[in-house]
């Protein structure tokens, strides 16, 4: 008898080799219609592939990410099909799933070229080629007969993808009159494939490396039911309303240069003032909880990160080191601050008595991402972290990392971030050269992390091999108003950071010991989280942290002293306030500052002027009456109480 072990514990015994479909049918016939895919003791399988041992399993549907990516995996070899049939030739590279769909790099026969326009008929013949319920087939082939197979076809990709597997470990995925080298999974045949979109064509070069062969990018994103796709194609057209890189403009937030350089932005007046607003909220919250602000350069000597382990990690993509006018000197502009707080701790010896030490920096580290990859603000080359580290003792680790929970919750509620999931990222256990450090101080920072969790009563889920290379960690998953899925916030338990740089504190014996390093950014990058917030608030932030909270609009040239006594007063109350001074009509002002989100505008004319009141319009909300200057300040500084009311107790 074979024993299957569902995920709720409960044991089913089948007397011969069983697949998932067979387990799901056992199970019920509604669940057998919706399964994709099936975990067998922690890896994805197709369905149709038979357990011959007793294992551990869990049946994915579409509402898992599992059964997603086996329905997008399986989606794009349906792409590949249906571009063979209209270009005979085409080389196909990969063609992984992405947050929301998949892509296949492709390589034209020459002379050819894929445009936008071509995306339609595409779409219509992989409709035509799901109809027909094509079996989707697994095989095993042997290394010598895969690169033979490719060669004969002068697929020089998949030769070299396949020159660097193991023999054994090879398959071949087959559906109608198309062939492809692939892991897997995939469904068990191509009609659970519904409604298609192909959404995008780009070019990207070879495996990412910029000396390889420019390819052509193509996107698409596939559902079981039609209506999911007219669902998916709606949000789709409020995520480009929402989209950060427009909005920005539009708010006079931030920008890009040529001059300056690829990744790297420049954040104008607005917002630098939305920045420093973040900033000092997060530097209130921290000072409540203990931490000391610290200040580090934006260079460092390339020993140092050789020491920590970030040049091994993250040195390709580094920019090139900096070679000074001394002979073996070189510098590296930072990729991470930690090897530098590092530093700052070994300044002074430390007794048990002075930990927890928590340092906290708003600290701009560079990363060389490929061209290819840059996307407004959430992908660049510098970019500053709310970084913070925790030295502490083995009895102080728990205790550290709730607290560091709790700062992350603040931030959420402030920033109305109400849908999340927390995440506890662990090592792959079959991968261990992936990580530094001994397994047993793995052991204790994994199950501490878990603890942690549990005594704070949070609903988790666990995803092996996503663990930073120097330890587990906790990220939190939130999803904005659109229902997208983002990585913000993350809390980090470290051993092997402090053991590289031999950090010690003197215990209650009077002997040496090693302190434990929390590594922990609630905002994560400050460039990256104002682009989630403006895309979750469509730029319409709340009230403390918008950067021009009042616009005073005099309704003509001979009203801008009146306009300007009233903007100084607020300003004077803490109330960011500007003066749209331009000679243009009330309504074309209205509109204009209407379109750059400024929660309240001020109209003042004649009347106001004689009265020493504004005439004020909130918003999106229309006219809330007039009011003198005294009780606008008093409403607008209310507002603001309000909104904070009880974050910093």
């Amino acid at each position: 008898m074979i024993k299957i072990t569902l995920p709720d514990g409960n044991v089913r015994e089948f007397a011969e080799a069983v697949n998932g479909y067979e387990i799901a049918k056992s199970i019920s016939n509604q669940l057998a219609k919706a399964v994709l895919s099936i975990s067998v003791d922690g890896a994805v399988w197709d369905l149709s592939r038979k357990i011959e041992s007793d294992a551990a399993i869990k049946l994915h549907t579409w509402t898992d990410r599992e059964g997603q990516d086996t329905f997008w995996h399986s989606s794009a070899h349906l792409m590949a099909e249906a571009i063979e049939v209209y270009y005979p030739g085409t080389k196909f590279g990969i063609g992984p799933t992405v947050d929301t769909g998949f892509y296949y790099d492709i390589d034209l026969p020459e002379g050819k070229i894929l445009s936008e326009k071509d995306l339609q008929k595409i779409e219509q013949k992989m409709l035509e080629l799901a109809r027909q319920k094509n079996e989707i087939t697994r095989s095993v082939i042997s290394k010598a007969d895969a690169i033979a197979m490719f060669a004969e076809k002068n697929d020089e990709l998949k030769q070299e993808l396949i020159s660097e597997l193991e023999d054994g470990t090879i398959t071949l995925y087959n559906q109608g009159n198309f062939t492809d080298l692939c892991r897997g999974p995939h469904l068990p045949n191509t009609s659970y494939i519904k409604a298609i979109k192909l959404t995008a064509i780009a070019g990207a070069y070879w495996r990412g490396d910029e000396k390889n062969k420019m390819l052509t990018r193509v996107y698409g994103v596939t559902f079981p039911k039609a209506k999911m796709l007219d669902e998916y194609l709606v949000m789709i057209e409020e995520a480009k309303k929402r989209d950060h890189r427009k909005i920005g403009k539009e708010m006079q937030l931030f920008g890009f240069s040529e001059a300056v350089g690829q990744g790297l932005p420049l954040w104008l007046p607005k917002g630098a003032q939305l920045r420093e607003q973040l900033e000092n909220f997060l530097k209130k919250v921290q000072k409540k909880y203990g931490y000391e602000q610290v200040m580090t350069p934006h260079i460092g000597d390339v020993k140092l990160y050789k020491t920590s382990g970030h040049y091994e990690k993250y040195g390709k993509d580094s920019f090139q080191p900096i070679t000074t006018p001394s002979e073996g000197e070189e510098y590296l502009l930072k990729p991470m601050n930690c090897p530098h707080h590092c530093e700052i701790y070994k300044m002074w010896p430390h007794s048990y008595k002075d930990l927890p030490v928590r340092m906290a920096e708003f600290g701009t580290v560079y990363r060389y991402e490929q061209s290819g990859e840059l996307h407004g603000l959430t992908r660049v080359r510098s970019f500053t972290q709310d970084d913070a580290h925790i030295f502490c003792r083995p009895d102080q680790l728990k205790d550290e990392f709730k607290k560091v929970i709790d700062i992350i919750f603040i931030i959420f509620k402030a920033l109305s971030f109400d849908n999340y999931t927390a995440q506890i990222s662990l090592r792959d256990p079959n991968k261990p050269e992936k990580y530094i450090g001994s397994p047993e101080n793995w052991d204790k920072a994994e199950q501490a992390i878990i603890e942690a969790c549990d005594e704070k009563g949070l609903n988790t889920i666990t995803e092996l091999g996503e663990a930073a290379f120097y330890g587990p960690k906790l990220d939190f998953m939130i999803k904005d108003a659109l229902g997208r899925s983002w990585q913000l916030g993350t809390i980090q338990v470290d051993y092997n950071l402090p053991d590289r740089f031999d950090l010690e504190y003197i215990g209650s014996d009077d002997k040496r010991h090693r302190p434990i390093m929390i590594h922990r950014a609630p905002f994560g990058s400050m460039e990256r989280f104002v682009a989630v917030l403006i895309e979750h608030t469509a730029g319409k932030f709340p009230l403390w942290l918008t950067p021009e909270q009042a616009v005073v609009l005099p309704i003509s040239e001979k009203y801008n002293d009146y306009a300007k006594k009233v903007s100084d007063f607020l300003n004077i109350s803490d109330i960011r306030t500007v003066v749209d001074e331009r000679n243009e009509k009330i309504g074309r002002k209205i509109r204009d500052n209407e379109l750059k989100r400024v929660p309240y505008l001020l109209i003042v004319g004649e009347k106001e002027a004689e009265a020493g009141s504004v005439s004020v319009r909130r918003q999106g909300e229309g006219d809330r009456g007039s009011m003198t200057m005294d009780e606008f300040a008093d409403f607008i500084n209310k507002e603001v109480r309000e909104q904070l009311s009880g974050l910093y107790n």
